[in-house]
């Protein structure tokens, strides 16, 4: 799917005339678990020329491709994703942590990296996790029969709140890397195994039948990080958010410049 994708990007940077600063997998194949027929949610972040943003109305800051089976592509302008990043977005900071990298342009990438790192806002992302978790359980919750996919939804997030919790930082992507932080063993890590391995053999729509013990789980460990979840330290400016905005468009000016 490598070379179709890559097609599909640079049809995207001809089409809108923008340049893709990153793209990269998101979804359940970047955590490490998809399914047989799963698509590829493929995310990228763009910039336009500078003069592009010197307008006095908004634009469109979004590209979205009508999804089709396999492909769903969509992405956001790179004024979006510093606005964003300002709210610590959970959704942009899993994206610029993806194990799974299309295209990349590191130079101009380098100024919302460096910022991510430094403004991550643990109240705001423990939050969104509790709330993902939440949303997914009540799936779960008092069915005898439940989608697989839903049994992972709800644990990634748990997982993801415990490690902001404990290190006030950006959660890995990758499922395996929560489990063996936090459930490295135990009667619950080897539920967690077995639906993975059924995960990986069957379809999204596929379903099983509850588990007494990842539902106990679930419930006690929802009430406990709700209660736990760390307040927001210092919250950067705008200005220092306008200042990287203002040196990617630099960089990709620059850049420009240097390849004609």
């Amino acid at each position: 799917m490598k070379p179709k994708i890559l097609e599909e990007l640079k049809k995207i940077e001809i089409e809108n005339d923008v340049s893709i600063i990153l793209a990269i997998e998101s979804g359940s194949r970047a955590w490490g678990f998809p399914s047989e027929d799963s698509d590829y949610d493929v995310r990228f972040i763009y910039a336009h020329k500078t003069d592009w943003y010197l307008s006095v109305f908004e634009k469109r800051d979004v590209i979205e491709l009508p999804i089709d089976p396999v492909l769903d592509i969509n992405g956001w302008d790179i004024k979006k994703a510093f606005g964003l990043l300002r709210k610590s977005n959970p959704a942009l900071l899993e994206w610029l942590s993806s194990p799974i990298v299309y295209s990349v342009n590191s130079d101009a990438l380098s100024p919302l990296l460096d910022l991510s790192k430094k403004a991550f806002l643990p109240e705001s992302s423990g939050h969104h996790y509790i709330s993902m978790a939440k949303g997914n359980m009540k799936k779960i919750l008092h069915f005898e029969e439940v989608k697989i996919k839903a049994y992972l939804y709800s644990l990634r997030p748990i997982l993801c709140c415990k490690w902001v919790i404990k290190y006030y930082s950006q959660p890995p992507i990758i499922f395996d890397e929560l489990l063996n932080e936090f459930l490295p063993g135990g009667s619950i890590r080897v539920e967690i195994e077995k639906l993975l391995k059924v995960k990986k053999s069957s379809i999204e729509s596929d379903t099983i039948s509850t588990s007494s013990i990842i539902n106990s789980f679930l419930i006690e460990e929802i009430n406990i990080l709700e209660n736990a979840i760390p307040k927001n330290r210092n919250k950067y400016g705008m200005e220092i958010f306008d200042m990287s905005f203002r040196q990617t468009l630099e960089k990709l000016a620059s850049n420009a410049n240097l390849s004609v």
